[in-house]
């Protein structure tokens, strides 16, 4: 590439970069705003409501998710009959296929590709249904069909319905790897499950773009079982774009597809 290019090519991606750094800003700001009009509400509801995770598309959303944080849902049951593919002949993988150790590789979305690693050691279960899952091809040309932006920054992934209650046609549990805290820091990768119910996880998944509290419910926090090693901007350029309302939950301005996932 010549030096003239180079510098055009530099430029324009800085200026693309200016540009996500003022919708991020625009984006806090409303939020502080939106934040400040309603504290005297918002205490109550982040009290009593902020583990109310999102309900199935067919379903009255609860009263209070246009306000409190909702947490990544995953609404599938074994077998769903709106599930089109089953995973792993509909079997849970066992943990020992995750081998104890880490596994590195990439979510390749349409907008580029995000590196990832994952710990088998510490999430044994959930890598190991990642990677088997991964290997078959079961998350090639699904759609990642819900981005909050709100309290909790998530992309959330893996549901071949692209609905939120699709899944590999088994659940699995209990949650390995929770943080007690309650922090998902930007660049956790982590499994998505149904509100107060430790064994519903299946193949939903989410990637955390910004610092996020997630608060626990009765079943505990959610499954982290690796993080982002690269591709954070691929990640915040789609948060940055913005989202579209669905009902009980909000999707990605534009579509998000995974092309393919590699592991090793």
């Amino acid at each position: 590439m010549s030096s003239k290019r180079e510098r055009e090519y530099e430029r324009r991606r800085y200026e693309k970069w200016q540009e996500r750094q003022a919708k991020s800003r625009a984006r806090h700001h409303r939020q502080r705003v939106i934040a400040g009009s309603v504290a005297g509400a918002l205490v109550l509801v982040v009290g009593i409501g902020a583990a109310v995770a999102l309900t199935r598309p067919d379903s009255t959303p609860a009263a209070d998710t246009t306000t409190a944080p909702t947490a990544p849902t995953d609404a599938a049951t074994p077998n769903a009959s709106a599930t089109p593919r089953t995973g792993n002949g509909g079997v849970l993988p066992a943990a020992s296929l995750a081998e104890g150790r880490e596994w590195t590789g990439s979510i390749n979305l349409t907008q580029g590709p995000i590196g990832i690693s994952l710990d088998g050691a510490a999430a044994p279960q959930a890598v190991a249904n990642f990677v088997t899952l991964a290997q078959e091809g079961f998350f090639d040309g699904t759609k990642c069909h819900r981005l909050t932006d709100e309290r909790i920054y998530v992309l959330q992934c893996g549901d071949p319905t692209a609905t939120g209650s699709g899944g590999p046609g088994y659940s699995w549990g209990p949650i390995e790897n929770a943080p007690a805290s309650d922090f998902y820091p930007a660049g956790t990768v982590a499994m998505a499950r149904q509100p107060e119910n430790g064994d519903s996880m299946g193949s939903q998944f989410f990637l955390v773009y910004e610092d996020s509290t997630i608060p626990s419910d009765s079943a505990g926090g959610y499954t982290v079982f690796g993080h982002i090693t690269s591709g954070m901007d691929v990640l915040q350029a789609i948060a940055d774009a913005g989202t579209v309302n669905k009902g009980s939950y909000t999707a990605p301005a534009s579509d998000v597809i995974i092309e393919g996932v590699e592991t090793q």
